[in-house]
């Protein structure tokens, strides 16, 4: 039986735009990764669940926002992902990070993260006070654009080579399989009482076909022994006096503009799901 979620509660994460966040705390570059975290949702997270010299580990680190944030608070981190172009990119944000005085200590590692257990250090194994991460949700996003004469131009929408075994070119099974792997070596890794933290949000993988992800992650997340303690609304808008503000890139504007005109009562997306999890901590003496 699957347990009942805590009342949800709103991380005001977006009160900037994601390009002020990074400004100046990413190298410019950062910006060809189709599918960053937001810095801000990366901080809250780490602030609340870790305290400073805790390891924090993201194993889908894409640009390294998570091993970023992590390294200015004091907190030592390993990031993974199986992209060179990647994991050298998120090394670059982290030396950044360590020329800006972060105190920290961040190890950056190529590989694939559904063999996690071969990739960490043996010395991180009931270790992690965190794993903070975000599954790909596809093959590409809507990356950067720009109108020219001859219509809307995309680059830096794909999240890298399929030649990699890279989960965002995975069937939908097979991406799902492929971070639950994930999902239950890092149980090894964490600490007892230690957390997980899984940012997602609800995908579209056909015109008709839109998948509740958040649910899906969290019956992965229980099924390899993780137990749910809050599942919270982490802010992609800002919040002035009440209203809230968008931040939709154009591609999000016009697909509720075209569905709204088709009479269905679409909205823009104005938060992500982050989803908390503790390692079930077995009491002494209990036998189990």
């Amino acid at each position: 039986m699957t347990q009942e979620m805590p009342v949800t509660s709103v991380w005001l994460t977006c009160q900037r735009p994601s390009r002020d966040q990074r400004r100046g705390r990413y190298v410019a570059q950062t910006s060809s990764h189709p599918g960053k975290m937001l810095p801000a949702i990366a901080a809250h997270a780490i602030n609340t669940f870790t305290a400073p010299g805790d390891l924090v580990l993201d194993p889908m680190c894409g640009s390294g926002t998570t091993a970023v944030e992590a390294v200015h608070v004091g907190r030592d981190t390993i990031g993974i992902d199986i992209e060179p172009r990647f994991t050298a990119l998120a090394q670059a944000n982290v030396d950044l990070a360590a020329s800006q005085g972060a105190t920290g200590a961040a190890k950056i590692l190529t590989g694939d993260a559904t063999a996690l257990l071969d990739l960490v250090p043996a010395s991180a194994a009931g270790r992690v006070a965190l794993v903070l991460t975000s599954p790909p949700y596809g093959r590409g996003t809507h990356g950067l654009v720009r109108g020219t004469k001859d219509g809307v131009r995309k680059w830096d929408q794909h999240y890298g080579d399929r030649q990699h075994g890279n989960l965002a070119y995975k069937n939908w099974s097979g991406l799902l399989g492929g971070f639950a792997a994930i999902l239950s070596a890092s149980v090894a890794l964490l600490r007892p009482g230690g957390t997980v933290a899984i940012t997602c949000r609800p995908v579209r993988r056909r015109p008709d076909d839109f998948i509740d992800l958040p649910g899906e992650l969290l019956a992965i997340a229980q099924g390899v022994g993780l137990q749910p303690v809050q599942r919270c609304a982490a802010m992609l808008a800002a919040v002035r006096d009440g209203q809230i503000i968008h931040r939709a890139n154009l591609f999000g504007l016009m697909a509720v503009r075209k569905t709204r005109a088709e009479g269905v009562p679409a909205h823009l997306v104005a938060h992500e799901d982050v989803l908390i999890l503790k390692k079930h901590v077995i009491p002494a003496g209990s036998g189990k």
